[in-house]
């Protein structure tokens, strides 16, 4: 059936007040204005000089270049201390030299090369090149109805434009969608929902268990937690889900961002027969695949909503090649793997949060209260100099100096960790978005588009902040007061530009950074609808690899063929010919398991419609108990389904197999450790 999305009216969100000041200079060297003499304040440590700052800011009036929407109603003034008093200790940390600013030049954009932008890093590039790749037409082929209209109002601006310059020609619209109006219109309707595995099944309709610890996916902090309850849906892409579309996007001028944890609902992810499947279970080829979809399906859904999507056009900046700040995460973990191979986040990231999460987590005001900047300046060029060498003594750093060198290392970061592209579509998920349902979805979708090391890298970090809210009780930092301190580190970024729409967005980065935080859990688990579409992305292509290897041997094989009918004797009457499946050796509904690691390295398995991945893991630890090493039994192993319409895919323990096994028939299927 399919799940009903409903609409939690009653939770109430308070939108920000623009607390940038009007008279801001350009951003060339700090994150913050310069404040007149009479309010800059000369520390960090006095409180009520934050709040002076908090106040002066306040009361300032939006810029007039900015156009400040009805979503940015005012807050109390207090409510953002801890967020201003961040700025000023980063503008502090700036100007004594203890940071460095690299700078991101801005790109103006073209008419039409924002759109050509989008159709190369959707992986339509071929609509751009005119050649005829498979890869493309394959994507194509999968696309919804609404997603199919993002694409082709995308081409629609491209070619146009093209047509003005006088360029070259380019394919007609009709020629790639099939239709006989170059502009149709598609309407947002509900489809049928597709099994979570990526093949609907003829009758069948998804299956949903009742609602337990082990059947559905809990997010939220269970402390004040919410009445409201919702449950999600990944069975249809969040576009199609939008059937009506409000007559207004903007909020009532008085609404507020409620601080309270209670304030945001809860929500369920009911797993289906096909389990739920999480970033990292995936290939690397198919997480491509699912960044291809991801922001044609963001593009879709943020035209359903009729929200412009709006990135970033930023010059490239190599950053350092070599050392620990300042350095890209990809040459980071190039250099780290060297060391530890597989690792997904860096060395020196994951030593920060180990020693915060051993020492710290109950510190009061971790992360708030600001480390000595003198020794925290020390400590960055003793790790720059001593880390690699093992040679760090890190009982001699303090918790604060330890929070301080975290936030620092993602301050330093050559490009922000959410990247620069989309952070203006960040912020518009909660200028535009009213609803906390519909800003979770679009959010959902701007992580799958992360790059691979910014996406794991981010996830260690909101575990790691989760463990702080958690321990709230003792170091007195909830949800709100640690998405404060954290949203200027993310959000407020080093560029000629980078200064006043993201400044005045102040409530609007804590309330994302809170969202990252309690939803976690829901944001890095893959949409089974795109898992839906890659099968069908890659089917799409074994079968135009299958055409082309029949046309590349058609004389030939036509030739054997014919000469095999010559030779070949006449089938006595009577006889009769079996389905692929009865010739084979394994029967219909029996799988062979592989388990390479084990004494007992394959099995054939019966499925019923109640074998689950874990029943199979659970019979081959019994008959390996004794004869697999040590090693192996002290390991988590996890049944994987590996090839057919799916590159890889680690399957979640609850998956009922028979269902995963009509969804990829043509599968192996092997048990092995899951990647970590």
């Amino acid at each position: 059936m399919t799940m009903e999305m409903k609409d939690s009216g009653s939770v109430v969100l308070t939108a920000y007040h623009p607390h940038s000041p009007a008279r801001i200079p350009g951003m060339e060297q700090s994150f913050v204005q310069d404040m007149p003499p009479s309010h800059s304040p000369a520390s960090r440590k006095s409180v009520s000089r934050c709040r002076r700052i908090n106040r002066m800011l306040s009361n300032e009036s939006a810029p007039p270049a900015f156009s400040r929407s009805n979503s940015q109603a005012s807050m109390d003034s207090t409510s953002m201390e801890d967020f201003w008093c961040e700025v000023e200790s980063i503008k502090e940390s700036r100007e004594d030299g203890s940071e460095e600013a690299v700078l991101l030049e801005f790109k103006p954009a073209d008419e039409g090369e924002l759109e050509a932008e989008w159709l190369q890093d959707v992986g339509l590039s071929t609509l751009i090149s005119g050649a005829e790749e498979e890869d493309g037409q394959a994507l194509l082929s999968t696309l919804t109805r609404t997603q199919a209209a993002a694409v082709q109002k995308r081409y629609n601006t491209y070619t146009q434009t093209l047509r003005k310059k006088n360029k070259h020609t380019v394919r007609d619209v009709r020629d790639i969608f099939g239709t006989s109006d170059s502009s149709p219109t598609f309407e947002t309707v509900p489809v049928s929902p597709v099994s979570s595995n990526g093949i609907q099944l003829p009758g069948q309709k998804p299956v949903w268990k009742s609602v337990s610890s082990k059947s559905c996916l809990d997010c939220g902090i269970d402390k004040g937690s919410p009445s409201i309850t919702e449950e999600l849906s990944y069975e249809v892409s969040f576009s199609e889900s939008i059937t009506v579309l409000p007559k207004t996007q903007e909020w009532p001028k008085n609404q507020r961002f409620k601080k309270e944890d209670s304030a945001l609902p809860k929500f369920l992810v009911r797993k289906s027969r096909f389990g739920l499947t999480e970033v990292g279970d995936l290939s690397a080829e198919d997480m491509k695949k699912i960044r291809y979809l991801s922001l044609i399906e963001l593009t879709a859904f943020y035209d359903a909503l009729g929200v412009e999507l709006k990135r970033n056009r930023v010059e490239r900046v190599r950053g350092r090649e070599n050392g620990l700040f300042g350095v890209p995460l990809t040459v980071l973990l190039e250099n780290d793997q060297k060391k530890v191979p597989g690792i997904k986040v860096p060395l020196i990231f994951q030593k920060l949060l180990l020693k915060l999460e051993e020492t710290g987590l109950e510190t009061e005001g971790i992360l708030r209260v600001p480390g000595s900047a003198s020794r925290v300046k020390n400590l960055h060029q003793e790790l720059e100099a001593k880390f690699y060498e093992d040679t760090f003594d890190w009982d001699q750093v303090r918790n604060n100096d330890a929070a301080g060198l975290l936030k620092m290392f993602i301050r330093e970061l050559p490009s922000p960790l959410f990247t620069v592209e989309y952070l203006p579509a960040f912020i518009t998920l909660v200028e535009k978005i009213s609803k906390i349902k519909l800003q979770l979805q679009a959010l959902h979708l701007l992580i799958m588009l992360m790059p691979e090391a910014n996406r794991d890298t981010a996830k260690a970090f909101l575990q790691f902040l989760k463990k702080v809210v958690a321990n709230e009780g003792k170091n007195k930092m909830n949800l709100w007061n640690v998405s404060m301190i954290v949203a200027p580190n993310l959000f407020i970024y080093k560029g000629k530009r980078a200064n006043q729409q993201e400044m005045q967005a102040a409530a609007t980065t804590a309330h994302i950074v809170r969202l990252l935080i309690r939803y976690q859990d829901i944001l890095w688990t893959v949409p089974s609808f795109l898992i839906s579409q890659v099968r069908k992305m890659n089917e799409a292509a074994m079968n135009n690899s299958k055409r082309q290897l029949m046309f590349d041997k058609g004389v030939r094989k036509l030739l054997r063929r014919k000469t095999m009918e010559r030779e070949r004797p006449e089938r006595p009457e009577g006889a009769v010919t079996f389905p692929p499946y009865l010739q084979s050796d394994i029967p219909e509904g029996v799988i062979r398991v592989y388990a390479p690691l084990h004494s007992k390295v394959s099995m054939a398995i019966q499925l019923n419609s109640q074998t689950k991945a874990k029943d199979i893991l659970a019979r081959f630890h019994c008959e390996n108990s004794r004869g697999s090493s040590q090693n192996v039994r002290g390991q988590i192993q996890s049944l994987h389904e590996i090839g057919g319409n799916i590159g890889q895919h680690c399957l979640d323990p609850d998956a009922f197999m028979l269902d995963v096994y009509r969804a990829n028939p043509q599968a192996e299927w092997v048990i092995k450790p899951k990647a970590s």
